[in-house]
């Protein structure tokens, strides 16, 4: 199954009541701005997902910047928008791909089987002369169920126990930029470096113009990986390795999980190793 929607197949689905299309722009530095970019105007019939109030938990000592959301949260949010575990969602932000990629990776956890990435984003949407509004939708509540996909999820032990044993049937994937992987500069966290055994495969590569890249491009990507690998993708906080997890399906790789603490995580234990 692919994660990913085209704006033509989404555009004669929109008023369809299966349907819910989730707004996920945001702006790391100025949290306000991708709510108030979705007041201004969104797709019609849009709901707003925020990244760090819904698809992000509390930042605490330990889980990294962007933490699980607290489940009962993530639920009551999806029931106040009217969604069901049958609903149709259909994620996009900006056009940077990693916000609404963190939305499909989160509602793939939750055991939701029909998610997608909106290829392109708002700007491609926009472009194309789509239907937008600046509508406050309100629908009727449901309720949700959560059947958490465990297979999705990689657990801070579960790197811990790599890093120790390094298994040849595991890949440990850094999602960051090189200069960030390889320590040369850090901007954002404390320390600089990534996880011992980590290879680097940069986010940005399996996006072109805001536009996931072919299959058979995604699969040239990551060619020195071997498909019956199981693979675990981090970076900065579990946000940038969402497209990487979408890519990685999408080029057919069966077994892949986030490590969703990733590094500020891992660095936020002082006795863990960093290269």
């Amino acid at each position: 199954m692919s994660f990913i929607i085209e704006k033509e197949e989404l555009l004669p689905l929109l008023n369809s009541i299966d349907i819910r299309v989730c707004d996920c722009r945001f702006q790391l530095g100025s949290p306000d701005a991708g709510y108030n970019d979705y007041k201004k105007d969104h797709i019609s019939g849009a709901v707003y997902f925020d990244l760090e109030k819904d698809l992000s938990g509390q930042v605490q000592e330990h889980g990294g910047r962007h933490p699980l959301p607290d489940l009962e949260t993530i639920k009551d949010k999806l029931e106040s928008n009217g969604i069901t575990n049958d609903t149709v969602l259909i994620a996009y932000d900006g056009g940077e791909g990693s916000f609404a990629s963190r939305f499909v990776w989160l509602l793939s956890y939750l055991g939701h089987q029909k998610v997608f990435v909106l290829n392109g984003g708002y700007r491609a949407w926009r472009d194309a002369g789509y239907p937008t509004d600046s509508n406050q939708m309100n629908y009727l509540p449901t309720e949700y169920h959560i059947d958490l996909n465990e297979h999705v999820f990689a657990s801070f032990r579960k790197v811990k126990d790599y890093t120790m044993n390094r298994p040849d049937d595991i890949v440990l994937m850094d999602s960051r930029e090189s200069k960030r992987y390889e320590g040369i500069e850090e901007p954002i966290d404390k320390k600089a470096g990534h996880i011992p055994g980590a290879v680097n495969k940069v986010w940005t590569n399996v996006l072109e113009n805001g536009y996931f890249k072919k299959k058979e491009d995604l699969q040239s990507n990551f060619t020195s990986i071997g498909k019956d690998k199981e693979i675990i993708v981090y970076c900065g906080s579990g946000v940038t390795a969402s497209p990487n997890y979408i890519a990685l399906k999408e080029a057919g790789f069966k077994d892949v999980k986030i490590y969703i603490g990733s590094f500020s995580d891992w660095i936020s234990y002082d006795d863990n190793p960093i290269e």
